[in-house]
């Protein structure tokens, strides 16, 4: 009986290995991961690159931004509509804003 056992969880085993390459595959670049997305200079398709953030609210951050003079801080995101807290916290490690003397020094 230990031998069907064993050949069972051995088959199992294999099932799950042959399935890691596509598991594997779904899952973005490490490099795609660690990016981020500077709030004052982004345009409506790299905001729709983040997750949960559609066409509409990447034209409410545009605008907001046009609006106010820009991001000062990533938390200001959260006066978007359509952005809460929820969805903030989710996009904060792939959003940043840069400084000004930052932006002076690409060339902007």
């Amino acid at each position: 009986m230990a031998k069907y056992i064993l050949g069972f969880v051995f088959v199992g085993a294999m099932a799950v290995l042959a399935a890691a390459p596509a598991v594997l595959a779904q899952q973005p670049p490490a490099a795609a991961r660690t990016a981020t997305i500077d709030l004052n200079t982004a345009s409506v398709a790299d905001l729709e690159s983040l997750p949960g953030i559609g066409r509409r609210t990447a034209e409410r951050i545009i605008e907001y931004r046009q609006k106010s003079g820009g991001f000062k801080k990533i938390e200001e995101l959260m006066n978007v509509k359509g952005i809460g807290e929820k969805s903030f916290l989710r996009l904060k490690p792939l959003i940043a804003v840069a400084s000004k003397g930052e932006k002076a020094g690409a060339g902007q």
